[in-house]
């Protein structure tokens, strides 16, 4: 059985598929800089993954993220500087959980998408199962409803893509073939995926060759259970970012009156005021090391830069 991937030498030979460019010729080419969709970390036709344990917030990012790019507004520490087209598909949540989550967003927000702006696949809806992802024809299902959108978001990998083992490259070649066709076409997506046992993306490392960003959310180690979505934002791989823009921070959803409210932290001031708080009750360096997870050698670093500035003695 011949690939789907693969051409005859006939087939080549009657429609140049690869045309090489003389280095003149590419240099000359007028390309369009990219722009930004969310600033500065999803670029225009920018495939990013999102990923992170199971329960610590990964869906309210994304839903925020889709929620801003689709109404030019901010979120987190990011801003969509204009309205683009969106189309979220979810491969798990309840419709009921996402009704309530996407109606918190909206009711907390300054600003609401244009009609068609933001568009929703949800399971709970469809009356055929979800496509799977990971085979071309199930690729094909999703392609007319793409037309005008600028943004796809999949949440979640595991359940979208059901073909072959995340741990093997290549079961990933098929959805990488089409994720760059979608950048071709002018599309920028964003995935959610789980992290592994060892805390980092589950499955294969091919996943993150062709990615412009990685972004990592963690639980703080000081996390309690009642304090819901807190976590700490890292942000893995960025092509072209450096400095302030890739800085980790912290951020912790809570919901007042059905609004969903956002808080971010440069993650720096946290673990200082954490430091600063066990520092006051007495703990030496190597237990405020093991009561926060912070290497002994940046403990003793902030230790000395609060008592520089009279925070504690």
């Amino acid at each position: 059985m011949r690939s789907e991937n693969l051409i005859t030498l006939e087939e080549a030979q009657r429609k140049p598929y690869l045309e090489p460019l003389e280095l003149r010729e590419f240099l000359a080419r007028e390309i369009p800089p990219r722009g930004v969709v969310l600033d500065p970390i999803l670029p225009e036709q920018g495939l990013v993954m999102l990923y992170a344990p199971r329960g610590v917030g990964k869906t309210h990012v994304a839903l925020g993220m889709a929620y801003a790019v689709a109404s030019g507004s901010p979120f987190l520490s990011w801003n969509a500087p204009v309205p683009r087209s969106v189309l979220y598909v979810d491969g798990e949540m309840p419709a009921t959980s996402m009704q309530e989550r996407l109606a918190g967003i909206v009711t907390a927000s300054d600003k609401e998408p244009k009609e068609g702006m933001f568009r929703l696949l949800t399971p709970d809806l469809l009356e055929v199962p979800m496509p799977d992802l990971s085979r071309r024809d199930g690729q094909a299902l999703l392609m007319p409803h793409l037309e005008n959108v600028k943004l796809l978001v999949l949440d979640n990998l595991s359940t979208l893509c059901r073909r072959g083992r995340e741990n093997e490259a290549e079961s990933w070649i098929v959805v990488q073939e089409w994720l760059l066709e979608l950048r071709r076409k002018g599309m920028s997506v964003l995935f959610i995926h789980h992290a592994g046992k060892g805390g980092s993306q589950r499955g294969t490392s091919k996943r993150e060759d062709v990615l412009d960003t990685v972004i990592a959310l963690k639980r703080p180690d000081d996390y309690l259970p009642d304090e819901g979505a807190r976590f700490e934002v890292h942000i893995e791989k960025a092509r072209g970012l450096t400095g302030d823009d890739v800085k980790p921070f912290e951020a912790r959803l809570e919901v007042r009156q059905k609004q969903s409210l956002w808080t971010t932290r440069d993650l720096e001031n946290v673990r200082e005021d954490r430091v600063a708080e066990l520092s006051r009750e007495g703990l030496s360096v190597r237990d405020i090391a093991e009561e926060t997870g912070i290497p002994k050698s940046t403990v003793s670093r902030i230790q000395k830069k609060l008592r520089a500035e009279g925070v504690i003695h």
